[in-house]
């Protein structure tokens, strides 16, 4: 490879006093994303990381592979609304999948909405869409460049004519419309100041209702909460359409508030139902008198219980699920069935309840993986869901409630044989002798285990659990010999409320502890060397992986944070990063603040130690974890390492923090991850 040098970056003499702790900042000037002194930056790294990407041999072979491997149909779960089936297809390599419209499960389909002809890179994604409970409209919200704003419009399902609704600043909302399709509940924020779309903070959101036809500032305001800046609001309209259901959020904190109003008498009022944030709260359905929740109130591993609305205090709360020994996922009152998801270390088990909780059967699923979907309405007699893990592509089911039974809806056909490949469960113990599960899936016959590369992927946060999935990336990166491992980390979901909280706040540091000792188990059980050995994660991900790289260089041979959470001094004062200090704690609070920069992957940064092999990737319009994180950790990194190993920084163009992501953007930046990692895990003798 050619010789290289680092684009120069200038670093001021920004210094900020955190409770009598003066702290160094000097790549504060990145945080202004569109400079053009950290334009011209970005340009400058871009073509340093591409330059040395392109001189990699199996770059080329890699996309070919990619590219080949992706080009398969692909089909999202359908919805039934009045006299149609809606559902979205990918003939393989469209940008965005297109949104379909049928009258007959298997009958002919035509086009509803196709989001790629209102872009020419393919960068408008089609983040939501909800038929109206006749079927005859669709609202549905559009995302450009991978920002988490959505623009939200109306169009007849007929014949594809758009209504002249034109709703603005909607973020974290979708909409829920009323019984008689006249119109929807949502809810958005105010217009940003001029320049800060992508970087202002979000605060103040409001819940609305919009009729059809009436300019947006002509709708009503509903609930809003002027003393609680960072309350949000999300309506649902019960499937009878007798009652909206308000949730009330506080940033991700798992707790929430239920409030309900009667939509069978225009002007009554708001009424609180479950109040003062101190569990989780999640409606499935109701009757006429009763509200079927699921909460870990006294259930950590969560529980359904029916709440009569004339005596609603939780002594007079009827169980109806009972807590099991597994985490109730997911819950949906679909066709008078409760259909419950629960994980059992960290996979899908699907059971079918009556509304009195009686176990009506448990479906059986094709093997160890994740089941996902089971949506639709009380009154319907078919739902579909996904089957998929680590070998085997999203493949959706028909269940038939009143039969019990389900068949395969829609197979994808990919051109690989899964038998080639294998996955296993493991146990091993944290720091502390925690017992973690991990997923190992590999290459069946690929001779001696501890010769392969390995990338070990974790998250381990927000309560979000890991479950089995199939990446085309992935598929790759084991087709060519490598293996690919998930560690189930503390701070994620997969054992309940518990586990979540012995990750979070004061606890991070069991997450960073989890993830080094599933290294050290791989290296120790013969899987992998450390010089084979790399480690990914994205957004919370990408925190844990800078954050274990600069606690543990001699860790792994090669680092790939994305998106990540890199300074923990300040994320909080950008977009909606307030609303992660339920998770983190914040920098304003003087022991949060020492907890914080102990870890801080920006803070923890050494000169003169020499670190993995970095490729930092980001994305020019991520107003989640905002650019400005990576932007400032690569830099800062590129100032600290010592040695050969290089460190790069890769920018997306017209992209966020994923979700959108045009299908040839994912491809290239597959590719050029897939290269890096070959190149810089070469096979080298052991020590």
């Amino acid at each position: 490879m050619a010789s290289f040098e680092y684009p120069p970056t200038h670093r001021s003499d920004q210094v900020d006093n955190y409770h009598d702790t003066t702290v160094a900042d000097p790549y504060r000037w990145l945080e202004d994303v569109d400079s053009q002194e950290t334009r011209d930056w970005v340009k400058a790294q871009n073509q340093l990381t591409f330059s040395y990407l392109k001189q990699i041999p199996a770059r080329p072979k890699i996309r070919e592979r990619l590219t080949k491997l992706w080009n398969y149909e692909r089909f999202g779960l359908p919805a039934k609304r009045g006299a149609y089936y809606f559902f979205t297809r990918n003939n393989g390599l469209q940008n965005q999948s297109v949104l379909h419209v049928a009258e007959t499960l298997d009958g002919p389909a035509r086009i509803l909405l196709d989001p790629n002809t209102l872009s020419d890179e393919g960068t408008v994604a089609l983040a939501n869409w909800v038929p109206s409970p006749d079927g005859k409209l669709l609202a549905y919200g559009l995302a450009a460049d991978g920002s988490d704003w959505r623009e939200w419009r109306v169009l007849h399902v007929h014949d594809g004519q758009m209504t002249m609704d034109h709703l603005e600043w909607i973020k974290f909302s979708s909409v829920s419309w009323t019984a008689d399709s006249q119109g929807f509940f949502y809810s958005r924020y105010d217009a940003p100041p001029e320049g800060k779309q992508f970087t202002g903070t979000n605060y103040f959101q409001k819940l609305y209702y919009h009729r059809l036809g009436d300019r947006q500032e002509q709708d009503q305001l509903i609930y809003e909460r002027p003393d609680h800046k960072e309350w949000g609001f999300g309506g649902y309209v019960t499937d009878d359409g007798r009652y909206l259901i308000i949730s009330v959020w506080k940033g991700t904190l798992r707790k929430n508030q239920l409030l309900y109003k009667d939509l069978t008498k225009p002007d009554s009022s708001v009424v609180e139902l479950l109040t003062g944030f101190d569990a989780e709260y999640d409606f499935v359905g109701n009757d006429a008198e009763h509200f079927w929740i699921a909460t870990d109130r006294d259930a950590a591993r969560r529980q359904v219980v029916r709440i009569s609305l004339e005596n609603p205090a939780p002594e007079h709360w009827q169980s109806i699920l009972k807590e099991s020994e597994h985490v109730l996922e997911n819950i949906q009152l679909v066709g008078q069935r409760l259909l419950a998801t629960y994980l059992k270390d960290a996979h899908s088990l699907v059971q079918v309840f009556s509304l009195e909780g009686e176990l009506v059967q448990q479906l059986e699923l094709p093997g160890i993986g994740s089941a996902r979907g089971f949506g639709g309405r009380s009154t319907d007699q078919e739902t579909f869901y996904t089957f998929t893990n680590y070998t085997t592509p999203s493949t959706t089911y028909r269940f038939d409630i009143s039969n019990g039974t389900s068949v395969i809806y829609r197979q994808p056909k990919v051109l690989f044989d899964p038998q080639d490949y294998e996955t296993r469960q493991v146990f091993y113990r944290s720091k502390d002798g925690t017992r973690i599960p991990m997923f190992i899936s590999y290459r069946k016959g690929m001779g001696d285990p501890s010769q392969r590369p390995t990338i070990l992927y974790g998250y381990g946060g927000f309560d979000i659990s890991l479950t089995p999935g199939f990446s085309v990336a992935n598929l790759v990166w084991m087709e060519r010999g490598g293996i690919y491992v998930v560690a189930n980390l503390r701070g994620g979901g997969e054992y309940g409320r518990a586990w979540h909280e012995a990750g979070m706040l004061a606890n991070k540091q069991n997450v960073f502890d989890d993830f080094m000792a599933a290294a050290d188990f791989l290296v120790s059980e013969g899987y992998t060397r450390r010089d084979q050995l790399a480690i990914r994660g994205g957004s919370n991900g990408g925190l844990l992986v800078g954050a274990v790289m600069t606690q543990r260089p001699d860790l792994c041979a090669a680092a790939l944070p994305a998106v990540g959470v890199m300074d923990m001094l300040r994320y909080h004062k950008f977009t909606i990063g307030w609303a992660w200090v339920s998770e983190y704690g914040s920098s304003d609070d003087p022991d949060q603040f020492a907890n914080l920069l102990r870890y801080s992957p920006l803070h923890r940064l050494t000169t003169g130690t020499q670190y993995p092999a970095t490729l930092v990737t980001t994305a020019d319009h991520d107003d989640r974890v905002v650019p400005g994180h990576s932007f400032k950790f690569a830099a800062a990194l590129q100032h600290a390492n010592r040695g050969t190993n290089p460190v790069f920084i890769r920018v997306e163009s017209k992209a966020g923090h994923g979700a959108g992501t045009p299908t040839s953007k994912q491809i290239e930046i597959q590719a050029d991850i897939l290269a890096f990692l070959e190149k810089v895990l070469q096979a080298k003798d052991s020590d």
